[in-house]
């Protein structure tokens, strides 16, 4: 057990007088309900409830009692009375009753002062489906895989935790957190995943996880296609999904399927809703406000690079090398870069696109861009000379600011150049290691 980064943002949920029911989302297996308890440690009062668990499932589901009864109901099955202190109600597997879903609605309105957090596995398929959170009630935090200073902290790495979060950091730790990056790239951020090799520290013995972590995200998605030939199209695109991550992808005959655009629409949105697998859409314009286009190819990110890297037989090629740019045409760079920005906000407006320009005579991409500080911030995963970066020359003679991030294995550095055209800006060169850290750099770095 491993404190999160997402308690920052859970303190400051629990501080708000105006707070409302919290509802936690993210894939299976991410950590929710570790970090969960593990926050409970600040409260004067802790009250669980599984609603695996079909006793305490139906304490939710009976309609016939008034809001003042479920209190009662919810204080003696744990035998234990209303505190003076602070309370924390947290209902976990909430997706196997609407009841205790509509219930959150009474605790905003009658019940202001216990703090309510709820969860569950699947939320995402479910919503607006089977279960309907009761709108302006409720508020969400989103929760991802372990971004690599959690890794780190978890791993015990003290020194290199240290140093990361030092600016700049220290030329000394360079090489040392390069090879932890690597190794963070490697087994990804599944907290069992982690949790596993801190305690072995062995690749090898990481298998039968990634195994059960694939076979039950396949198990449970299913559960909600209607009828086999949907099923088989989900099974289809999780056994796929590893081979086309960090790039862009089409619906119609995706890994080399027969299936339909509709058909692979639906299972890739699918596992998407359930957080497996997060759709990019590009953006045309350089500029604020980002406006994904969603007529145009999405890119695909998995869940977590570590099953990716599994699941796609990459492990040796990663362990073997001393810059993983040259792993897998760059694409498992750019993931990982990827699933870090996918986590460095726990919100919606914080989720990363990337940015096209499709001419016939001259057409560009940029990996990622994302929203800091009011403008659009331009970030390519490349080795090599400033010069190779021509699509990030092409979006920065466009753009109303001076500051573009290229994410590499070397040093960090700020280089004022010039594009293509002449105008001139800066390039912030960040090492792989220091994405988890790239918002405290730009607020440093931009005035």
């Amino acid at each position: 057990m491993f404190n999160r980064n997402l308690k920052v943002y859970l303190k400051e949920w629990a501080d708000r007088k105006d707070r409302k029911p919290l509802v936690l989302r993210g894939a299976r297996q991410v950590g929710k309900t570790t970090t969960i308890n593990l926050f409970a440690i600040e409260f004067d009062q802790y009250l669980y409830f599984n609603l695996d668990i079909a006793g305490e499932k139906k304490i939710f589901d009976n309609k016939d009692i008034s809001f003042d009864e479920l209190l009662k109901s919810i204080y003696f099955y744990k035998g234990v009375s209303p505190h003076q202190g602070t309370t924390l109600i947290f209902i976990d597997e909430i997706q196997n009753s609407p009841f205790a879903v509509a219930w959150l609605r009474y605790f905003h309105e009658q019940a202001p002062h216990i703090h309510v957090i709820a969860a569950g596995s699947l939320l995402e398929s479910l919503i607006d489906r089977h279960i309907s959170f009761p709108v302006g009630r409720v508020e969400y935090l989103f929760m991802h895989p372990l971004t690599f200073d959690e890794f780190l902290r978890a791993m015990e790495e003290t020194a290199a935790y240290d140093a990361i979060h030092q600016f700049p950091v220290p030329a000394y730790a360079h090489e040392k957190l390069l090879k932890l990056y690597r190794t963070y790239c490697l087994i990804g951020g599944m907290p069992e995943i982690v949790a596993n090799y801190a305690e072995y520290r062995d690749v090898v013995r990481l298998s039968h996880v990634y195994d059960a972590l694939l076979i039950s995200y396949s198990d449970d998605v299913e559960k909600y296609a209607s009828g086999n030939a949907k099923a088989a199209v989900i099974r289809h695109a999780i056994s796929s999904v590893s081979f086309e991550a960090g790039k862009r992808i089409h619906f119609h005959n995706f890994g080399e399927s027969k299936y339909t655009s509709k058909d692979m629409g639906e299972a890739l949105r699918t596992l998407e809703k359930a957080m497996i697998i997060s759709l990019l859409y590009p953006c045309t314009s350089p500029r604020l406000p980002l406006e994904p286009n969603m007529k145009r190819s999405p890119k695909i990110l998995f869940l977590d690079t570590g099953i990716m890297n599994y699941r796609a037989g990459l492990q040796r090629e990663i362990f073997g090398t001393n810059d993983i740019q040259s792993v897998y045409e760059g694409r498992v760079a750019e993931h990982i870069v990827g699933q870090e920005l996918m986590s460095r906000g726990r919100y919606l407006v914080d989720r990363p696109s990337f940015w096209v320009r499709e001419k016939k005579q001259s057409s560009a991409e940029v990996d990622f861009v994302i929203q800091h500080s009011g403008r659009l911030i331009p970030i390519e995963v490349k080795s090599g000379a400033d010069g190779r970066l021509r699509s990030l020359h092409l979006f920065m003679d466009e753009s109303t600011h001076d500051c573009a991030v290229r994410i590499f294995s070397g040093t960090y550095n700020v280089e004022r150049i010039k594009n293509l055209n002449g105008k001139p800006f800066s390039l912030v060169n960040l090492p792989y290691y220091c994405t988890c850290r790239l918002d405290a750099i730009l607020e440093r770095i931009l005035v």
